[in-house]
Parts: C-alpha cells; structure tokens; sequence
C-alpha cells in the first residue's frame, strides 16, 4: 500500500484508523479487544484482534461517533455536520481453520437520537450463515422515534435481510486472506422512500436494498456513529480469532487501499501437497478477468512479487507499458505449484487494488 494512503487527506473521509498508531485507539469514545502486529494487512503495521474463546461472545470492536451524535462529545468527529449518506469499509480476515459459520455481528451505521441511546435508524452488517447480509431497520413512525434504548428490538421496523451474499466470507471464499468489505447506507429524503443500503465484497456488490423508508418525515438527527462489531450471540464452538484492518468511513464511495503501479503482491502461506516450488499471478482490470494485462512468470519466491517488466509481461491493453495504469482498479488471481511439479488450479479473481 502507499503510506499514507490517500484517506488520510480526503475532505470526504469522516474517519479512518489502520490500527498502526496506538494512540489513536484513544480517539475512539468506545472500544474493546487488542491491536496486534503478527497479522496485519499488506505485512506491516498493526491490525484489530476479535478474539473468540470457545462459549464466548467474542472481544474486539470499536465505536466511532460523528456529526450530531448526542453522545460522547468530546470524541465527536467533525461535529459541527449532519451526514445522510456514509459509506464504511474493513478489511477482513478468517483463519483457515474457521469455524462455526458466522458469528452474527459484524458492523452497523446508526441514528442515535437523545435522550439515551434511542435509534432513529440502524444499517447493520450481519452474518447470514456463512454470507454476510444487510439488515436495515427503522426506528422511526411518521416523525416520531419510537424506539426507548439501545437494541429496542420491540419497537423497530425491520426492512428486510434477504437476499444475502454469494460470497461467503466465513468459509472457503474468505479462509486465509484478506477480504475488502465495504457498505453503505442513505437515509430517504423525508416522507419518501428513497433510501438505500449497499454491501461491496470484494469490490462487487453483493447486496442491496432500495426504497427503504429508513426514518419516516423524523429529520433532526443524520447518521452519527458506526460500530465494529465481534459479537456472536450463540457463541464461538472453538477457540479462534479474526482480523480487522484498514478501517474508514466516508461521504463517498471508498473502494481498496491504493497502492503504486508496480505493486509488491503478497501470497497467503503454501497450503497442498509436499512444498512450494514456484507461483504465478495474472492481474486484470475487471473483476471476471475479461481484460487480463499483466502475467507473472512462475516465481520462486516465496511470498513476495513485484508486478514489472523483469517478473512478468505486459499484455493487452498494458502490452506497451511497464507498469499498471493510473487511478485504475486491477483484480488478481493465484496458482502454486508443488515440488512434485502439479499446478493448482486458478484462484477465483479477488484482492482488488487502486492504482494511484
């Protein structure tokens, strides 16, 4: 990735945190769980721990509240706003060895309305077996909010959690790497139903609800916190853990971390017969592989490649070049082969990357 990525300065970026600096977890009004170094996205820095002993309900998450949050005030970011449409992406990891299926909570964008804790709306990320949903409700009838607490489950309306996603980030599709999930909710216009929510996996959407009625006529209060969440209600069947890295939310669209037009591709750790004897990268700039632009050689480094001229070649469109585009979205795929000589079989086309 580049360091700094371009969040840092974005005018639309509400908040971003790669868990790198220790001091600004205590920037955060709410938090729990351990920032740790030995997994991290991109190999560097730190990442948020969500730990699950087996019966527990998980530890590791974090709260931020932004613009007309009634609470934590003095954690409030830019709170002189009022935000009607957020966008918030992390980036994922399962272990290999995950176990359970998914466990339920996963993040949510909110309304917290005074007094208390009481929701206008909530756009929460859940688990839907091993898929992620989205499950939007309101907390709002005509211009009044109903609910009286936090999680008043009685009181709100629920708009809808089906369909869920084809990817299925707590099993085989998401097992031992990094995954870019993104979504997105925009409260209606007052006394319409315009309103939307939207989940990206992987740079694909993957689930979205439209003409929602989030808050009725109610306008006094915007969306105004998003929490990270590790809470699993039946609790976790092992011991196990997960990964959060790379975490931002915005007015706009946020997309993957950006990274130079010759990339350093980093491979998950050699799982099949025997060792590792070589691997090899194709990289396209669509997420079916249509327009492939790039292919490596097979390399016998270990883990790491460098996208260039002298470890591969330039095709299609980028035959002329020496590197990838500018301000572009490229998609990857993986093979390995073993000491005995046999060849994998192609990864799907995943780990989407902007170029700057």
């Amino acid at each position: 990735m580049l360091d700094p990525q371009p969040v840092a300065s974005d005018p639309a970026v509400i908040w971003h945190d790669d868990f790198d600096d220790d001091k600004n977890q205590s920037r955060y009004a709410e938090q729990s769980g351990d920032v740790v170094d030995r997994t991290r996205f991109g190999g560097v820095g730190k990442s948020l721990l969500m730990k699950y002993p087996k019966g527990s309900r998980g530890i590791g998450g974090r709260k931020v509240f932004f613009g007309d949050s009634p609470t934590h005030r003095s954690h409030v970011v830019r709170g002189e706003e009022t935000f009607g449409d957020v966008y918030w992406r992390i980036y994922v990891k399962h272990p290999r060895d995950w176990n359970g299926g998914g466990p339920a909570k996963l993040s949510r964008a909110t309304s917290l309305v005074p007094p208390g804790w009481r929701q206008a709306m909530i756009a929460h990320v859940w688990s839907s077996g091993e898929a992620l949903t989205l499950d939007p409700a309101s907390g709002v009838r005509e211009s009044r909010v109903v609910t009286t607490r936090y999680n008043d489950f009685d009181n709100l309306r629920w708009l809808g959690n089906k369909p869920a996603s084809r990817f299925k980030l707590h099993g085989d599709d998401g097992a031992g790497w990094w995954v870019c999930v993104e979504a997105r909710a925009k409260l209606n216009t007052p006394g319409e139903q315009d309103g939307v929510n939207q989940l990206w996996i992987d740079g694909r959407l993957e689930a979205e609800r439209r003409n929602l009625d989030w808050r009725g006529k109610f306008s006094e209060r915007g969306i105004n916190a998003v929490f990270l969440e590790a809470y699993w209600n039946q609790g976790s069947p092992v011991d196990q853990a997960r990964w959060i890295d790379n975490f931002v939310v915005s007015t706009k669209p946020i997309g993957p971390v950006v990274c130079s037009k010759n990339p350093v591709l980093i491979k998950t750790p050699y799982r099949g017969p025997g060792s590792q004897r070589a691997w090899q990268v194709e990289i396209a700039d669509d997420n079916a592989g249509d327009e492939i632009v790039w292919q490596s050689k097979p390399s016998r480094e270990q883990y790491r490649l460098t996208v260039g001229s002298e470890t591969g070649s330039f095709v299609g469109v980028s035959e002329t070049t020496h590197q990838l585009g500018s301000n572009r979205v490229y998609y990857c795929r993986v093979r390995q082969q073993s000491d005995t000589g046999q060849w994998s079989s192609w990864s799907p086309w995943h780990q989407p990357f902007q170029t700057q």
